[in-house]
């Protein structure tokens, strides 16, 4: 077994937040009615994509009818129809749309990790659980070795931005979060930043599909010019 395959392994068996636990599997016995014919995942959702990616983009969590329900990140829900629309045009994945684990999806130079791999309650994990989750996001980047970083939200940049202070991948002043935040980092790499593709977002215009790929136009060309 690869390196890659071994720490989605070791994400995927993780038992450490039992209030995360419960609800997880409480929603896959549950289901939503029109997934009733659905066998949920309903377990820690491990990484997804190219574990040599030059991108590696930083959710949240996943979503209880989503990734939870489909065991990839970004899965079955309006925040993934987003991701994977501005990934393929920004030519990053093989296709627009994400259904299911076995939709023929591939993403191409990019991997996406989260803060948090349980589907927490109303889409907010605990302070202390974003902490129990802190060595998966040490162990991916580790691997990794993105050149840039994209935290969707502002709980994915300070995350981020707390192991990236740790490792020694930044130096300075904290940075504060803002959609198009571009932040230096050492060897050549970045740390960017976006609104999460949320509904919150998306619904209420605060992020529309011009500055969301505004965003990725940026990190191609940042791509381009360290390659």
């Amino acid at each position: 077994m690869d390196r890659w395959s071994r720490l989605n392994s070791q994400v995927v068996a993780c038992a450490k937040c039992p209030r995360l636990r419960e609800y997880c599997e409480g929603v896959a016995k549950v289901k939503r009615r029109a997934y009733l014919n659905w066998d949920y995942w309903g377990k820690p959702v491990p990484n997804f994509g190219d574990p040599t990616a030059r991108l590696l983009i930083v959710g949240l969590a996943p979503a209880a009818h989503g990734a939870n329900r489909t065991g990839r990140l970004f899965t079955g829900d309006r925040s993934g129809d987003w991701l994977y629309r501005a990934l393929h045009k920004a030519g990053f994945a093989n296709r627009p749309d994400a259904t299911s684990v076995d939709d023929g999806l591939t993403l191409y130079d990019c991997a996406i990790t989260a803060v948090c791999h349980c589907a927490p309650p109303d889409n907010k994990p605990t302070s202390g659980e974003l902490a129990q989750c802190q060595l998966w996001l040490e162990r991916t980047l580790d691997l990794v070795q993105p050149r840039v970083l994209l935290a969707l939200g502002q709980i994915a940049w300070n995350e981020t931005v707390s192991h990236l202070l740790r490792c020694g991948w930044l130096a300075g002043k904290r940075p504060k979060f803002r959609h198009g935040a571009l932040t230096p980092l050492v060897q050549e790499r970045w740390l960017a930043g976006s609104y999460h593709p949320s509904q919150q977002n998306t619904f209420t215009g605060r992020l529309t599909e011009p500055m969301f790929d505004e965003v990725f136009s940026r990190i191609v060309t940042l791509l381009n010019v360290s390659a």
